[in-house]
């Protein structure tokens, strides 16, 4: 009898995974890949080739983990199995913040309270399939899936090999798939594998509220962080007009980009959704009765298919539209509060690119990078939003002459978005496998393009050539001094990609939740399925 074969067993693997509070950046995300290679140590495979499953460091402290199983007739061709292992915080759980990373406890205590659960969760919950708990969609159970898998590659399940990758910080910036690339590069030179597939499977994420269907997705969803550093105008506040107020201007920027549904792909009936903004506040240090003339607010935007050039024209071009309208607020208010003229209320927006040049030009290129080397060393390198606003508020505060002002920047992470519904291998097993699940299970699959929860998946090859990518790279302040991504081995990866997971709901709240009766009964029989066909020859 396998290991992890029947339901009972993964059951239980997969509540010893949850069990560890790995939560991104804490010790237990450390913890989590002594677990795995235990577990996979276990198995004779590994015991006879105890040098195909390694931890690998990320630079920082963590590590992820490699198992390969290889074929006994030595062909190259191998699907590469991925997870992360990281989770959000726990915080929202409120009184049952002690139980939740333990999901048959925690299971129980809803069950006993079920007046307490929303309507939708108690139904799932009385229907007895589901299992709670932080992290159990999001993603271990995919891990443990794949563990799975990885036991049927040891009995020589498949006609090809097999390669699990799993990594840490996919919930926050992704540091251990980008460290795992050039890693993936390595190990195909080693053991000559030519890498057929990366076949994620991360759960079915819903579209909408009380979405039921089941997806296959052929590609990820892409996103960057967009930011605008407004710098107004001091004043006191008994004289608002004789200065510019930049909270005033960075509020007009977030009702601007708020939901602003311009900003939307469609593909299909896919559709991004809209921006939202992630953090506004102004950058006085101290209370005063000066007011605030720095502000800086940053966003969420999705990406599909269009460049970061065209993005860039059109954030630019909706804070022109923004720069004129608050020089309109201030000359009307002027005009009903007095007969004077108030403050020049011009507003330069610009790029990072450009204020950086504009810098270089103005105080020399070493000025520049002396205060810009300043901050990052006053900055909390674990804190790369708030090191990206100190480096532009800096070199904005040097090039005050240029105020009133709105500097565009990006921030990190940077998720490249990747579809391939096109390539020939994917189609033919996403066909492959919407007819297999109706046929053994009755399930109806629907076809989606992008994964929309974002996953590790943006990082195993790029959909334009670099050179697409300088707007972006040029506009982020923090390129090449802590954040990165290998994109000449991106490029050199470009492996097409699967999303293919179980059915959960509640991503990153307390009801996060696992029917494991769908994920230890046809997923279990669906993903051999899958892999045996990214393999398999036309």
């Amino acid at each position: 009898m396998k290991k992890w074969e029947t339901k009972a067993q993964l059951i239980d693997l997969l509540c010893e995974l949850v069990h560890i509070p790995s939560i991104t950046g804490s010790a237990g995300e450390i913890m989590l890949p002594r677990l795995v290679t235990q577990q996979l140590r276990s198995l004779a495979y590994f015991q006879a080739h105890p040098d195909h499953i390694e931890t690998h460091p990320t630079g920082d402290g963590r590590e992820f983990v490699t198992a390969l199983v290889k074929h006994p007739s030595n062909v190259s061709k191998t699907v590469i199995l991925i997870s992360h292992f990281d989770v959000v915080d726990v915080i929202d759980y409120g009184i049952w913040e002690p139980h939740a990373f333990d999901p048959k406890t925690l299971t129980s205590l809803f069950r006993d309270n079920r007046e307490t659960l929303p309507d939708t969760v108690r139904a799932d919950l009385e229907t007895g399939h589901w299992l709670f708990g932080r992290g159990i969609m999001d993603m271990k159970c995919g891990l443990a899936l794949h563990m799975a898998m990885i036991e049927q590659a040891c009995h020589q399940a498949f006609d090809g090999n097999v390669l699990l990758l799993t990594v840490p910080d996919e919930e926050i910036n992704s540091v251990g798939m980008r460290a795992a690339v050039p890693k993936l590069l390595e190990l195909a030179e080693r053991h000559g594998l030519v890498y057929r597939a990366v076949l994620n499977s991360e759960p079915m994420f819903t579209r909408y509220p009380g979405d039921e269907t089941n997806y296959i997705y052929t590609g990820s969803i892409g996103k960057v962080l967009p930011g605008f550093l407004c710098y107004g105008k001091e004043t006191h506040v008994g004289e608002p007009f004789a200065g510019l107020n930049a909270n005033f201007m960075a509020s007009k920027l977030t009702n601007a980009l708020e939901l602003n549904t311009d900003f939307c792909e469609r593909i299909g009936e896919e559709v991004t959704p809209p921006p939202t903004n992630q953090m506004q506040t102004d950058l006085k240090k101290d209370y005063s009765v000066q007011i605030p003339h720095r502000a800086v607010t940053l966003f969420n935007l999705f990406l599909y298919d269009k460049g970061i050039d065209e993005r860039v024209t059109q954030l630019l071009s909706l804070a022109r539209e923004v720069a004129a309208e608050i020089k309109e607020n201030v000359l009307m208010q002027a005009q009903r509060y007095g007969t004077f003229t108030p403050a020049e209320t011009d507003i330069s927006v610009l790029t990072y690119e450009q204020l950086y040049a504009y810098a270089a030009r103005t105080h020399g290129q070493e000025r520049v990078e002396q205060i810009l080397q300043e901050a990052l060393r006053r900055s909390d390198p674990g804190d790369q939003r708030q090191t990206t606003i100190n480096l532009v508020d800096e070199l904005a505060i040097l090039c005050k002459e240029m105020a009133p002002m709105i500097v565009l920047f990006f921030s990190p992470p940077y998720y490249p978005a990747v579809n391939k519904s096109d390539h020939p291998l994917i189609k033919r097993v996403v066909a492959h496998m919407i007819d297999t699940a109706q046929k053994t299970h009755g399930v109806t699959l629907k076809h989606q393009h992008y994964f929309g929860g974002i996953s590790d998946l943006s990082y195993v090859g790029l959909q334009r050539p670099l050179s697409t990518l300088l707007p972006l790279v040029n506009n982020m302040p923090l390129w090449e001094r802590g954040y990165d991504i290998p994109l000449g081995a991106l490029q050199q990866l470009d492996v097409p990609v699967l999303n293919f997971g179980p059915v959960g709901r509640d991503a990153h709240q307390w009801t996060e939740r696992l029917n494991v009766d769908f994920a230890f009964g046809p997923m279990m029989e669906w993903l051999p399925e899958c892999i045996q066909q990214l393999l398999a020859d036309e």
